[in-house]
């Protein structure tokens, strides 16, 4: 019955990340006064993609051709390890912190690698951006989730959210908030979203994310796709269950998965949607301010293990 957890979280983030998108971008379009394209367009797009054949630039190695995969697969692994739907698995006891946030460096080098690999202008200057925004926001990650872990005396995700749920009163403590607002700041820079970084950008001198997949097009370009809108999902997911614990599953019953699953896809809409609809209301930051932005998440970090022992 463990098997069936892992199971439903895996299907449901595979099936809902890109209808996150199409919620995302319909909040936007309707606050921006147009019509929108529906919550299933990013669905829609994924197809076409998938049925062209992809293009690699001349020169470019294998590495170009592996980044697609490795970015997805490492995502897919999270989606299976974290406590998104329920904490008890099989896999529950690598679902680790340093787990986690390595996983996402590890697909977010193997995507700066690969725009470097197109020796473009463009590709060598968003693996370059790219770089360093995780450089500054993986720090704060360990940070916001080793001020969580001090209360529980472990770095395991799933242990993290059964002490939320049994002991309400810590999910309000000075310590999660100061946490909470570290790694809000560092979910928006790891998904490429305002103000760090604008996914519906086409202006080449202000990308990140867009300017490293810019050589991409067919399958290749809709795994990518695919991979940050289960990138998005996960980091979204991520923080509404570490800071927001209720309805995660505790048993491997099929009434609480459903419960589990519900809660877990409500609260990634209602993230996604006051995500969108901040973004209409923000301009993106100059690429010299963002460092800045992420100092100050850091030091809320900092401050939040220190509130940590302090508590402790």
């Amino acid at each position: 019955m463990k098997t069936a957890g892992v199971v439903v979280q895996v299907v449901l983030l595979i099936v809902i990340a890109p209808y996150l998108v199409g919620v995302m971008r319909q909040v936007r379009a309707r606050l921006e006064g147009r019509a929108g394209a529906g919550i299933g367009q990013p669905w829609r797009d994924l197809r076409k993609q998938f049925r062209k054949e992809p293009i690699s630039p001349e020169g470019s190695s294998w590495v170009f051709a592996a980044a697609p995969a490795v970015l997805l697969a490492t995502t897919v692994v999270i989606a299976a390890i974290a406590p998104f739907v329920a904490t008890v698995s099989p896999l529950s006891g690598i679902a680790d912190l340093f787990a986690v946030v390595a996983l996402l460096l590890l697909g977010t080098v193997a995507l700066a690698l690969a725009g470097l690999d197109t020796g473009t202008a463009f590709g060598g200057m968003g693996a370059s951006r790219e770089i360093t925004v995780a450089a500054l926001a993986e720090p704060t990650i360990l940070l916001a989730g080793f001020a969580l872990s001090v209360r529980v005396g472990s770095t395991n995700l799933s242990a993290i959210v059964e002490r939320g749920q049994e002991s309400p009163a810590t999910v309000l403590s000075p310590a999660t908030l100061l946490a909470a607002v570290a790694l809000a700041v560092v979910v928006v820079a790891e998904a490429g979203r305002l103000p760090v970084d604008n996914p519906s950008t086409h202006l080449e001198l202000t990308m990140i994310h867009e300017a490293m997949v810019l050589e991409y097009a067919g399958r290749d370009l809709a795994l990518i796709e695919f991979a940050s809108a289960l990138r998005l999902t996960v980091l979204l997911g991520l923080w509404a269950n570490l800071f927001v614990p209720w309805g995660v599953a505790t048993t491997a019953s099929p009434l609480a998965l459903l419960i589990g699953a519900g809660a877990f896809a409500a609260k990634v809409a209602i993230l996604g949607a006051v995500l969108a609809a901040g973004e209409v209301f923000m301009a993106k930051l100059r690429l010299f301010r963002v460092p800045e932005l992420l100092a100050g998440s850091f030091l809320f970090g900092v401050l939040a293990v220190s509130s940590s022992f302090f508590l402790a």
